[in-house]
């Protein structure tokens, strides 16, 4: 696909799948995540987007350190209701980088429901943040949030941005307003993909 340059410069997320391994999808069950990928789910590329996706790669950083992160082997707990604001977006993200899934999500092998990933997404969590990630074996947690003000918007986009929501924007104002919206992304994707700033993370003792 004709995605933007940047895409490509944006940090990935490498993660170990044992049930991939368990059904032969994989014989190591490692799988790497780029940007990319949280794009063609959601459809989309925004703040949103990259944000949630910058918080999982740094929450899962510090969870497992110089391990590669599990997936599977994390729960997902988010603030919000699940049809409030972009929560349903978030969630999106985090299932696919996780596998983290709400009741609606693999129920697991045999009896014991080994690689199960139903359940281990949550709403309406009572965290001060937007997102918070446990993991399993040993209940370590971490509290992230979101402060997308760290890479306003262009001031040009408080004109553009209602004309091209209201489908008033001409051709060339519609072009404007989709390359300043990419260049938003792009800051946070590749100049403050680590910056502390932007994505707040704290320890979690649930």
């Amino acid at each position: 696909m004709d995605f933007p340059d940047f895409f490509a410069n944006a940090p990935t997320i490498t993660l170990r799948d044992p049930l991939a391994v368990f059904l032969g999808a994989s014989n190591t069950g490692t799988m790497r995540y780029a940007y990319t990928d949280a794009v063609k789910l959601a459809g989309h590329s925004c703040p949103t987007v990259a944000g949630t996706y910058l918080m999982l790669r740094r929450g899962l950083l510090h969870l497992y350190s110089s391990e590669v992160p599990e997936r599977g082997g994390v729960e997902v707990y988010l603030r919000d209701p699940r049809d409030q604001g972009t929560t349903g977006v978030i969630a999106a993200v985090a299932t696919l980088i996780t596998g983290a899934a709400p009741e609606t999500g693999f129920a697991g092998i045999g009896a014991r429901g080994r690689f199960g990933r139903r359940d281990l997404l949550h709403f309406d969590a009572p965290i001060n943040g937007l997102m918070a990630l446990q993991r399993r074996d040993n209940r370590r947690g971490v509290i992230l949030d979101l402060d997308t003000s760290v890479v306003p918007a262009a001031r040009e986009m408080q004109v553009l941005f209602p004309k091209a929501a209201a489908e008033q924007a001409n051709a060339d104002e519609l072009a404007r307003f989709a390359a300043l919206w990419q260049a938003r992304v792009e800051q946070m994707l590749t100049r403050h993909a680590d910056d502390p700033a932007l994505v707040h993370m704290t320890n979690w003792l649930a």
